[in-house]
C-alpha cells in the first residue's frame, strides 16, 4: 500500500487528480491544506484541514497525520513548506514517510537568489548577471559590463512577488533603500522556457525532462505553452541539476538570448505548469510511486511530442461545506 500525503494543495486541482489515478488500486491520496475553500483538497480520497504553517506545532500534525494514515510519501505544493521539510527529514522517515524533496542545502540555494547565481557560475553554466551591493551594480554599469533595463527583486522572494523591471540608477537606488535583501539581475531579453524534471530518489539521476516555450504567463505562472526539444538544453540542464544534488520533481526558469540558454531560477516542486507535461506523457506521480515502492526509474529524457500547446483556463467546485 503507497499512501500519498499532498501538504496546501490549495488550487493545484490536476497534481492530487494525477495522483489519485496513478495509485488507484495501489494507496489512498490525502490532501490538506489550512482552508476549507482549498478546491484541490476535495480531489484527495481525504481531505483534511490543518492549522497555518506558521502556527506552533505545525509539524507535529503533520508527523501526527503521516502516523495515522500510514503515509508513504509527503511533498508540498508551496515554497514557505519546502524548507520544513528538508530539514526535517529524519523525522518523517522515523514515523515511516519519505519526504519527496531535495537535500535541505539544494532547497536554501534554490531559495535563495543570489547563493544559485554563484552556484551557476561556479559550474560554468550560463545565467544572468547579478549584484547585491548598488555600487557595485553601479561600477559594472560604468564599464560597460551592465546596461539598464535591469531587475531588481527580492534575494529570497517567491511568486514572482515584488519584482521590478528597472531602466534608471535612482530606481534602482529607490527600491534597494526601501526593501531589504534586495538583488539587482540582468534582464534577460529573449525567449522564456520552463523545464519539468524528475530525478530519481533513488539514483540520483535525472530520469525525464520536459521543456516548453513560455507563451504567455498570469501572476508568476505558466498561463499558455508549447512543448519544445532541444538535446542541447537536456544536457545542460540535466549538469546542473546533478551537479547540485536536485532530488525528486523540480521546475526550472530557463531563457534563451541569442542562441544560448541561460538558467534563471529553480523552484523545487511541482510548477503551476506540470499539467503539460503529464498530459504530453511525462509521468512524474508514476516515478514518485515507482521509487517509493523501491524500484529505480530509467532514463526517459525527452520522451514527448513537441509542438504540443497547453491553455489554462477557469473552472469551478461547488461543494456544501
Amino acid at each position: 500500500m503507497i499512501n500519498i500525503l499532498i501538504l496546501s494543495a490549495g488550487t493545484r486541482n490536476k497534481v492530487v487528480q494525477y495522483f489519485r489515478k496513478e495509485l488507484e488500486g495501489k494507496g489512498r491520496v490525502y490532501a490538506t491544506d489550512c482552508s476549507e475553500l482549498a478546491p484541490a483538497i476535495y480531489e484527495a480520497d481525504e481531505a483534511i484541514l490543518v492549522p497555518r504553517i506558521t502556527e506552533p506545532g505545525y509539524l507535529e500534525k503533520i508527523l501526527d497525520i503521516c502516523r495515522e494514515k500510514e503515509i508513504t510519501g509527503v511533498f508540498s505544493l508551496i515554497d514557505p513548506e519546502l524548507t520544513m521539510l528538508a530539514e526535517h527529514r529524519e523525522e518523517f522517515l522515523a514515523v515511516g514517510t519519505t519526504p519527496i524533496i531535495s537535500p535541505a542545502e539544494a532547497v536554501a540555494i534554490s531559495f535563495d537568489k543570489y547563493r544559485m547565481f554563484e552556484k551557476l557560475t561556479e559550474l560554468g553554466i550560463p545565467t544572468g548577471r547579478c549584484f547585491m551591493d548598488v555600487q557595485e551594480f553601479e561600477r559594472a554599469v560604468e564599464k560597460g559590463e551592465m546596461a539598464y533595463p535591469v531587475f531588481v527583486k527580492p534575494a529570497k522572494g517567491s511568486a514572482s512577488i515584488n519584482i521590478n523591471k528597472v531602466t534608471c540608477r535612482e530606481e534602482v537606488e529607490l527600491l534597494c533603500r526601501h526593501n531589504e535583501d534586495m538583488m539587482i539581475q540582468e534582464y534577460m531579453d529573449g525567449t522564456e522556457y520552463g523545464a519539468d524534471v524528475y530525478v530519481d530518489m533513488l539514483t540520483g539521476k535525472v530520469t525525464s525532462i520536459f521543456v516548453k516555450e513560455k507563451v504567455k504567463m498570469r501572476a508568476g505562472e505558466t498561463d499558455k505553452s508549447v512543448s519544445v526539444k532541444d538535446a542541447k538544453l537536456f544536457g545542460l540542464i540535466k549538469k546542473f541539476v546533478e551537479s547540485v544534488g536536485f532530488c525528486g520533481i523540480i521546475d526550472i526558469d530557463i531563457f534563451k538570448v541569442d542562441g544560448t540558454y541561460y538558467i534563471s531560477e529553480v523552484n523545487p516542486r511541482f510548477g503551476g505548469g506540470y499539467p503539460h507535461a503529464y498530459a504530453c506523457g511525462v509521468n512524474v506521480p508514476a516515478q514518485i510511486i515507482r521509487n517509493l515502492e523501491g524500484a529505480a526509474n530509467e532514463e526517459n529524457i525527452g520522451d514527448y511530442e513537441e509542438n504540443i500547446c497547453m491553455m489554462k483556463y477557469n473552472e469551478i467546485m461547488i461543494r456544501k461545506l
